[in-house]
């Protein structure tokens, strides 16, 4: 969605609100597409003493995997995101303000790199997940499997052997 921010930069006190359904289905993070559902983003660009800004919320529905038992987990969540905008940098760009070059503002382009910097990078079915054994792959969470879990590292085996020399 392509938004005209022409007149915004202009009149001051102007303001642009919206609602947008973002479409992040063709995503995959980490093997998997975790939007398998619109994003509703909504919010407003305004102008206020020159200064043109945008603020947004995005609400959205996603799945990823489990960090230890590689369980689906679907999370609903709300994010909350606020830029300033410009037509063009005076300095280097340092990442506090967004370009927009031929008035208008690229939304999906925007809040696709928001949404997915927001994102946290591992997530556990619950804080006590036990995850799989790594030794025969049970789900520890569901059953204990009886493996022996204190199998000693081949690459320490002769430190083993020289203590019980002692």
């Amino acid at each position: 969605m392509f938004i005209d921010v022409k007149q915004l930069f202009e009149v001051e006190g102007q303001v642009i609100p919206f609602t947008h359904d973002l479409d992040m289905s063709a995503i995959e993070l980490w093997g998997t597409a975790p939007f398998d559902r619109p994003i509703h983003l909504s919010g407003r660009l305004y102008n206020r003493a020159g200064i043109v800004s945008i603020v947004y919320e995005a609400q959205m529905d996603y799945n990823l995997m489990c960090g230890r038992c590689l369980e689906r987990q679907r999370r609903a969540e709300t994010y909350r995101f606020e830029h300033v905008l410009v037509r063009q940098l005076n300095e280097e760009d340092n990442g506090d303000f967004i370009v927009v070059s031929g008035n208008q503002l690229d939304l999906d382009d925007l809040a696709t790199s928001d949404i997915l910097l927001e994102l946290p990078s591992v997530v556990y079915c619950r804080e006590d997940c036990k995850g799989l054994c790594p030794v025969c792959g049970t789900n520890l969470n569901e059953k204990d499997c009886g493996c022996d879990l204190k199998q000693p590292d081949p690459r320490l085996q002769i430190l083993s052997e020289f203590f019980k020399e002692s």
